[in-house]
């Protein structure tokens, strides 16, 4: 057993645009690109775990930091969704050669789908964990009219949240109205690659119907949703890891064995 090296981190230089922070393995194609969740980053167990995956399959592997998250430049306060996307088909375009499978975690998952659509030709297949499409603005538009005047008075809406020291997520009304122009779920989606969609039914931040609707929504004929009773939003346990490894080893397989 030789000792894998782990990734250093490379910056990316873009005209007018903050430096994106990137990890990459070289290796065969698909290449496996991972889209992180919102304001998390490219060091989580799930990012981690599926650089060892690919390296030991020999096959190209890309994690990145959106802008203004983890070691990129840039604020996070100033992101979008839209600045995020961006973020994602500078991926693609300038990092990347050939099909890549896009692997997007909770937004990360919103995201994939927007490439997927923007980027057809780069997108062999997509993996969702827990995947958020739509999310924010979805649970916006189901408070209450009088709780939705009081955010948009204040400006802001300040959401409770287990996964930072804070205890808490701050969006302003300015990036929920960015974000409704990147709704995926109200109409078909153009996507007709493999579809593996996992989601925990114990997930307390995005409930598990949202990977069923996007299921229903994507045109690709090859879409497989997997529950898993006991999972959480984070799916970071050594079991999820396993499901989630399995499910692109066997995409890959698939991708390969067709040509």
């Amino acid at each position: 057993q030789r000792v894998r090296h782990k990734s250093t981190v490379h910056y990316a230089t873009r005209p007018d645009l903050p430096k994106l922070a990137y990890r990459k393995v070289k290796g065969k194609s698909p290449g496996v690109v991972f889209l992180p969740g919102f304001a998390s980053n490219m060091g989580g167990k799930k990012a981690e775990a599926l650089e060892e995956f690919c390296q030991s399959l020999g096959h190209s592997y890309l994690r990145f930091d959106y802008t203004g998250c983890g070691s990129s430049e840039g604020e996070i306060v100033d992101g979008t969704v839209g600045t995020w996307k961006r973020d994602v088909l500078y991926v693609l375009d300038e990092l990347v050669e050939g099909p890549q499978i896009l692997v997007g975690s909770s937004m990360g998952g919103w995201l994939m789908c927007l490439a997927a659509i923007a980027r057809p030709e780069r997108t062999a297949a997509m993996v969702g964990i827990s995947t958020a499409a739509d999310h924010f603005v979805t649970v916006y538009n189901t408070l209450p009219i009088e709780v939705r005047k009081e955010i948009e008075e204040k400006g802001q809406w300040v959401v409770p949240t287990k996964h930072n020291e804070e205890g808490s997520i701050t969006f302003t009304t300015e990036f929920l109205k960015e974000a409704e122009q990147h709704c995926v779920l109200q109409s078909p989606i153009p996507v007709t690659c493999p579809v593996r969609l996992i989601h925990g039914m114990k997930d307390q931040d995005v409930p598990w119907h949202v990977s069923m609707q996007l299921a229903e929504r994507v045109l690709s004929n090859d879409v497989d949703v997997l529950l898993r009773k006991h999972g959480q939003h984070r799916m970071a346990e050594k079991e999820d890891i396993k499901l989630i490894v399995y499910t692109i080893d066997d995409l890959i397989d698939k991708l390969t064995t067709l040509v």
